[in-house]
Order: C-alpha cells, then structure tokens, then sequence
C-alpha cells in the first residue's frame, strides 16, 4: 500500500514504529497487476530514479514521484519481485548524482557488491510460540542470564569454500548444542546488520535493515533465531545507533545533502573511528533508527538489543578536545537530543514488547541508564559494568604478590554495584588489539595462568551482575581474537583447555541452579560481605542470599588470590550447622592441585566479628570454594 497522509504525518513527527513498513521496497498490486512499490526519504533531491538489474542500471529510465511536502519519494513497478537488484539514483540541487542502496532494504549483497535486494520477509512458519509467551512474563532482573558471545563470521568457518563463512543453519547445527551443552542462556550476536568491511565486525552498518549475506538469507536468519529459542536460548544482537560509516553508496550526504548525520563536524563527525553521527534532533532520522529497533524485534523475534557506544551518544566532547565540540543550549556537555532519542527508544520497545532486554554498553558514570523512563532514567534494562572489567582484569594481572598493594580493585565494585542492574562483560573488546587473551593476561606459568583464569571467571559467576563471556575465552585459547580466522579449538585436545571448558559450564550450572546467585544479583539484600579487608593476604569471601523471605541457601565464597595455601583459615559466617562444598576451583578435575580434602564443615555456634558462628577452612591456592547451608 502507498503511504497515506496519517504515515507521513507519524513519520514527520518521529512517532512511525512501523515506517519500515512502507518506506523501502514492499510487494503491492495496482489494478491487479502484482509488483513492488519503492519509496525512500530524500528531501532535499532534485530528482529520483529506480536502477537495477531489471533496467541494466540505466539512471533516466524509472522516476519516482514526489509526495507534496513529504520529502518521500515513490514509485510502483509491476512485474519486479524477491531478488531483484536495486538502488536509488539521486540527483543533488547541485546536479550531481549519486548511487544509493536503499535506507530501508531488507536485503543486501555479499560484499564487495552493495546493491539492495528486494526481499520478501513472509512465509516463515515461526515454532517458538512457547518461547515467545514465556519471555513475555520473565522477570530479566531476577532471572539467570549468562551470554555467549559469538562473532559468527570467526567462531568456526568452512575452509573448503570462499568465502569461508558458516550458514545460518550450519551455525545453528554446530552452536546451539554447544551453547546447551556449555549452560549459556543467551547468545549475543556480533555483526548482524550489513556492513561492508569484515575487520569492523558489524560496527559500521551500511544495511541496518539486512541481516548480513555473509551467512546467507534473511529466511536463514529467521530460521536460526528459532531454532535456538526451540532449544530454550535466548539472542540478543548488537545494534549501532551511535554512528555510520562513510560509504558512498550509504547514509551519508545521502540527497546531497547532511540528511541522516549533523552537518557540523563538530557534531557529526566521530574523528578517531572515521565516521558520521546520527542527527538525533531530527523526526525522520530519530523514527529510522526505533523503526529499526522495532523491526529486529517483530521480524526476527529478536531478545534484546545491546546498544553500542552509549556512552558517545550521550556526551557531546567524546573523545574531542576543548574548541572541538559544541555545548548544548544550556552551555553543558550533555547531548540532549541523544537522551530523549534513548527514552524514546527504551520506551518504544518496552511498549511492544514485553520482557525484551535492552543493555547499554556505557562506561561513564552517567545516572540512571537503568532507571525506567517514567522515573527520569535512561530507561536500559541492564549497562555492561565497565569499571568492574578493568579493575578486575588489572587486579588479576598483577603478580600475586603485588595484589596486596590493588585491593581496592577487587572490593571499590561493590561500592556501587547495585546503583544500576549490571551485566559483567568479558567482551571482544578486551581481547583484541594487543590487549591478549585473557588466559594469557594471567601471570605466571601455565599452571598459574590456568588457576588465576579459574579465579577470574569463578568471581565473575559470584559477582552480582549478569555474565558475559565472549567465544574462546571459556576454553582459554592463548592468542587474541582475530575476526579472519576461527577460534583455536585444536586447543581442546590439550587436557588443560579441556578444563577451563569444564570449568565454565561448571560455573554457568551453578550461576543457573542457585537463585541465590541470580534472583538477587541486583539487591544489597542478596550480597554480604565476610572478608573484606584482608588485602596483606589477598583473601576475600562474601555470602549471597535470596531475598528476605524467600528461603533458599546460604552460599558462603571464599577467594584466595595467591598461590600460597591458607591452612585452618576462621571465616564468620551467618547460621551455625552444616556447610557443604560445592564448587571448588582448585579441583583436579578443573586442572587444580586438589589441596582442600574438606568436602562438609560445621561451623561453630561462636561469634566470629559480627557473625552469629564461624567456620574453619583449609583455602587451597589461586581458587575460590563455594560451600552451601540450607537455611
């Protein structure tokens, strides 16, 4: 259907959530003869022409016609259907002409190519309808959500065929059953909207509405995310909304003109990453990007969105020095027009759909990213914990010995660690460009290496937060990501690789079958600390609760962050009775020397500090134990 004044109207205004419904290429019929409309936004062209293969890209031959006042431009054309390549020929008020794909193409070409596909999205026979009604009444807070991240284009790749990129269906026969068998909840998908440079993993977007051909058809797409919700995983994506490339066939200088990005370098321009800003003050621009974020939630059943570069977004002098950057009319630094475009956002897909995630990846201390909308809050469900990710990673680091000068890395987290809901994120980010995997961030030999991994993921899983671990690292493989290449699983034949992996699904079982660890991970009322303080031997233990009433366990986890046994060491602890252990890291069957023979201890009806009775524990090195009390 063409559009109609009411769609014009809710697109002037910023308000369309479903304009890519009408903007873009769609099937349509005109006195009974079956084609496809096109329409594009290009307010400022002097003209619009339709090429493709079906007209052997002649720029003069299909004019599409402007709609009074509306800046949209459209035509129909009969007989042209799914596969046909297009693009927009725009001609500038300077006469120039440029070749487009289209804004809202739901399909594009494998690069190099970059011409638009018409597309058709319907027919897919959806089998997740249990899935889908139950993630419409979880609770994300207080439910276990630990993430996989996964770059498809690297986690494994057919080296028999050029390009050597896996399917969407050879994915899912090869990913979920690993994910399942790992304990992971959720997959985060890195790379999924068109782009044409592999090396910038998806963060620069040329086709926001095509999932990228690398791994094949948007049907494919379909398919994958349901094959994983029909195997109980959850798919979160990362969307770019902070900026774009500079591709000529892309959004910038779109009509001629600084349509979608600000013309101002100083608020157009990310310098350091060579690309354009989204012009968020602007209706039009605002409603492609919700649209956007609608459209992977309704066509591809999408879980959550984690939202790249917020941090970007909301400061108008990121990473710009002073002279560089205008002020907002206030004469701050905060870019307003950012900040409502975030609420409209959060609050757009909160309105749709019920118990989708959105996860701001922020690291400034910004208030409120958590805060619902309505309350005055950025209106995120979660923010990534980058201040916990490198303290920790510093911490960790360090030489065991060093560690007592750097105890305040591991305790200054919990000193706001329920100011937000956070998620821990050990991403892609942390081991590229020099920065080495994190086993190999590790000091020492391989032994030690392998135990102070086991530290870091052990407290990870302890800490309050959802937990993020990007591929490779849960099997600790020794060199960097590397996006052209897939992950080392030859390391699997090599016993200790073979036990990180035990490890993380160790933890990940754990992380899930205690809601002590998950159900009150956002609560001060769920955390409890029972060494704090003693950095001379680098040891520290806290317990984590269910909330007040709720019953459950005492978990009690103790962490000892040098390589030197701690015998007959005296902890408080909340109740008397009974403690068994449930997890130790230093386990033979996790690689560890299986110093502890303690496996059930009673803690004494003896105050210990401001603890009711007290336990005493054998602490073996570089480990953390989790023992258990019912109460």
């Amino acid at each position: 259907m063409p559009l109609s004044s009411l769609d014009l109207h809710l697109f002037g205004e910023g308000n369309h959530h479903h304009i890519y419904r009408k903007l873009g290429a769609h099937a349509d019929a005109v006195d009974g003869v079956a084609g496809t409309r096109f329409a594009v936004w290009a307010p400022n062209a002097g003209e619009v022409h339709l090429v493709g293969d079906f007209n052997d890209w002649n720029d003069r031959a299909n004019p599409l016609q402007r709609i009074e006042y509306s800046g949209v431009w459209q035509i129909f054309m009969p007989h042209l259907g799914p596969g046909t390549l297009y693009k927009f020929a725009i001609t500038t008020q300077q006469g120039q002409r440029v070749l487009k794909s289209d804004p809202y193409g739901f399909q594009m070409q494998l690069r190099p190519d970059n011409a638009s596909i018409v597309a058709d999205l319907s027919g897919h026979a959806w089998g997740d309808a249990q899935w889908m009604t139950q993630r419409s009444r979880w609770d994300p807070q207080r439910a276990p959500i630990s993430i996989y991240e996964v770059h498809p284009g690297s986690w494994r790749r057919s080296w028999h065929r050029k390009p050597a990129f896996l399917t969407w269906d050879e994915l899912a026969d090869q990913l979920i059953p690993y994910v399942q068998d790992l304990g992971y909840t959720h997959i985060e998908l890195i790379g999924v909207a068109e782009h044409p440079f592999d090396g910038s993993w998806g963060y620069q977007v040329l086709g926001h509405f095509a999932p990228t051909a690398r791994h094949g058809s948007p049907q494919d797409f379909k398919r994958f995310v349901d094959r994983c919700h029909q195997a109980g995983i959850g798919v979160f994506i990362d969307w770019v909304p902070a900026h774009f490339p500079r591709d000529a066939h892309g959004l910038a200088e779109f009509d001629g003109t600084h349509l979608y990005e600000h013309q101002d370098s100083r608020r157009g321009e990310h310098v350091e990453w060579g690309t354009k800003i989204f012009n968020y003050g602007r209706h039009e621009v605002r409603n492609f990007l919700v649209s956007n974020a609608v459209f992977w939630l309704e066509e591809y059943h999408i879980d959550g969105l984690r939202v790249d570069a917020v941090a970007s977004m909301l400061y108008l002098d990121y990473a710009r020095n002073p002279g560089e950057w205008l002020p907002n009319q206030y004469g701050g630094r905060e870019n307003l027009e950012a900040i409502d475009f975030l609420k409209q956002l959060n609050w757009t897909i909160g309105h749709y759909f019920p118990g989708v995630v959105t996860m701001a990846e922020e690291s400034s201390a910004f208030p409120g990213v958590t805060r619902p909308v309505h309350l005055g809050g950025l209106g995120f469900w979660f923010k990534w914990n980058m201040g916990w990710m490198n303290d920790t990673l510093r911490y960790m680091a360090l030489d065991p010995i060093h560690r007592r000068h750097e105890h305040s890395l591991i305790t200054f987290s919990f000193m706001y660690a329920f100011s937000e809901n956070y998620i821990l994120p050990l991403s892609h980010d942390e081991v590229v460009h020099g920065k080495r995997s994190l086993l190999d961030k590790m000091p020492g030999d391989e032994w030690r290496k392998c135990a102070n991994y086991r530290l870091l993921i052990g407290y990870q899983t302890a800490h309050p937060g959802k937990k993020l671990m990007f591929m490779g690292g849960e099997f600790g493989q020794w060199h960097e990501w590397r996006d052209y290449e897939d992950l080392a699983w030859a390391a699997l034949e090599h016993p200790h690789h073979r036990q990180l992996q035990d490890w993380n699904r160790a933890l990940n079982r754990l992380y899930r079958d205690y809601p002590e660890l998950h159900a009150s991970e956002h609560d001060w009322q769920g955390f409890r600390w029972i060494e704090v303080d003693n950095r001379d031997e680098s040891v520290f233990a806290f317990s984590r609760q269910r909330l007040p009433g709720e019953g459950g366990t005492h978990l009690v986890i103790v962490f000892n962050a040098t390589p030197v046994p701690r015998a007959g060491y005296v902890l408080g602890v909340p109740e008397a009775g009974t403690y068994q252990k449930i997890l130790d890291g230093d386990s033979p069957a996790f690689g560890g020397s299986g110093y502890s023979q303690q496996s059930v201890v009673t803690a004494d009806p003896d105050s210990f500090r401001d603890f009711p009775a007290r336990i005493t524990l054998d602490l073996p090195p570089l480990a953390m134990m989790v023992w258990a009390r019912e109460v």
